[in-house]
């Protein structure tokens, strides 16, 4: 089966946005937890996507320059017309932590294309860019401008403009064009594109509000993939525009249907956000009957100490008896400083320890959700899976992955939620 897309995500709950986009619309993929070996790749050889997840988001540029071009030549090799960076619908980044336009710059020098696109709208999780400018529902579903949204306080890469041109600015020198709504509306983004390009614009920011749009930039990157291979960047949004394309070119099969996913008990979440969404999720859930495990974050680094232990004995004992368990190191924004990939990889540790545990209890674990973009991206490295595939869609975001291990976490259902996303009812939409 020939590939249609290649992506590279630059967190792993971003990647299963990507996921849910595809397996949904009945794109076949794999989603790789790295770069797979010969024999995981011949154990996917029917799907028409392959995904890399990663963490560059909470990266520096000089991480990204020593680490991205091998996972780009990577997923040149496979020939695919269409190649993703993907980020968050949010686009929080800065010139220091998961820089977008250092993204850009690399995938450009690998790739060489006529231009990289960069689409960021996502309709369908209510992002939406017009006039260039970001726009994004907050936690009580009031769309703001994304200087004006919660992500404009985001501890590590807070989104302080909305004009994504020079948000970009501050990260590349990278010449970046718009293709607004007029231009896609009236018909003559094909025109707006060939005039920028011809400017010696290396890359084009496209406007996305509504599926009209959506449809529009979809066909525009389709063609010009099959014209030459295309490097482009952009949030899931980006997935939907091509998958518009194809179901216009009736090249979609019909999506399988979703698993049947039974409730289950106990369902065990692990938190590392601190965003206000997940707030309003934990305290509906602490309400609800779930155990609560609150953990010190920065005490939690130390996985030989008493923090570690602490809440291990805890959880254990939560999970034996049969209770929905929580542990979480925020409710709502905080100061800590412990953060990102030390944080991620204490609470994978304790998170693998727990399920190691659980196999032998009378309730064992068999569903996961670990919350948190940044967090989430480290923690999922300590499990040992080697890829997720899609097999149900929860809510807009964050569907239900099946995981992939040479271990007896194979088979493993698993959540990564970001901490935009979800109803304050989530975590039972997840439990069933």
């Amino acid at each position: 089966m020939d590939l249609l897309y290649t992506f590279y995500g630059d967190d792993f709950t971003g990647s299963t946005d990507v996921l849910e986009q595809l397996g949904s619309n009945g794109v076949p993929a794999v989603l790789f937890l790295g770069p797979p070996s010969s024999a995981h790749l011949a154990a996917f050889s029917n799907v028409q996507a392959i995904g890399i997840a990663g963490d560059s988001r909470s990266r520096s540029p000089e991480w990204m320059s020593a680490h991205l071009p091998a996972i780009f030549r990577t997923l040149k090799q496979f020939g695919a017309p269409m190649t993703h960076y993907k980020v968050c619908s949010t686009f929080d980044s800065s010139p220091t932590h998961g820089s977008i336009g250092r993204a850009i710059e690399i995938g450009a020098e690998i790739f060489s294309p006529a231009f990289v696109p960069i689409v960021v709208g996502a309709p369908h999780l209510r992002r939406y860019v017009a006039f260039g400018n970001l726009f994004a529902a907050g936690p009580d579903g009031v769309v703001q401008r994304i200087d004006r949204h919660p992500m404009s306080r985001h501890p590590v890469t807070p989104m302080h403009e909305a004009d994504l041109r020079l948000h970009l600015a501050a990260q590349s020198q990278t010449k970046v064009g718009l293709v607004d709504i007029p231009m896609l509306k009236s018909g003559a983004a094909s025109e707006a594109v060939a005039s920028l390009v011809a400017s010696e614009y290396r890359a084009i920011l496209f406007d996305t509000v509504d599926a009209q749009t959506q449809a529009a930039v979809g066909e525009i990157l389709w063609s010009q993939a099959r014209q030459r291979p295309v490097f482009s960047a952009g949030s899931s949004g980006l997935t939907a525009a091509l998958i518009s394309a194809w179901s216009a070119l009736d090249m979609l099969t019909e999506p399988p249907p979703p698993e049947t996913l039974p409730p289950v008990k106990p369902l065990l979440v692990v938190s590392g956000s601190c965003s206000e969404k997940t707030q309003r999720q934990l305290r509906y859930a602490l309400a609800h009957g779930y155990c609560g495990i609150p953990l010190d974050p920065v005490a939690l680094l130390d996985r030989n100490g008493h923090a570690h232990t602490a809440a291990l004995q805890a959880a254990a004992k939560a999970i034996a008896a049969g209770k929905n368990t929580v542990l979480y190191t925020a409710l709502g924004p905080t100061e800590a400083t412990a953060h990102g990939a030390e944080l991620g990889a204490a609470l994978g540790s304790l998170l693998r320890e727990l399920l190691a545990q659980s196999a032998t209890s009378p309730a064992p674990v068999r569903r996961v959700m670990l919350c948190g973009g940044d967090t989430s991206s480290h923690a999922v490295q300590q499990l040992g899976l080697y890829a997720l595939t899609w097999a149900a869609n929860l809510q807009p975001g964050c569907p239900l992955c099946r995981a992939h291990a040479d271990s007896e976490l194979d088979g493993l259902e698993l959540v990564l939620k970001g901490g935009q996303v979800g109803t304050d009812n989530f975590f039972d939409v997840v439990r069933g």
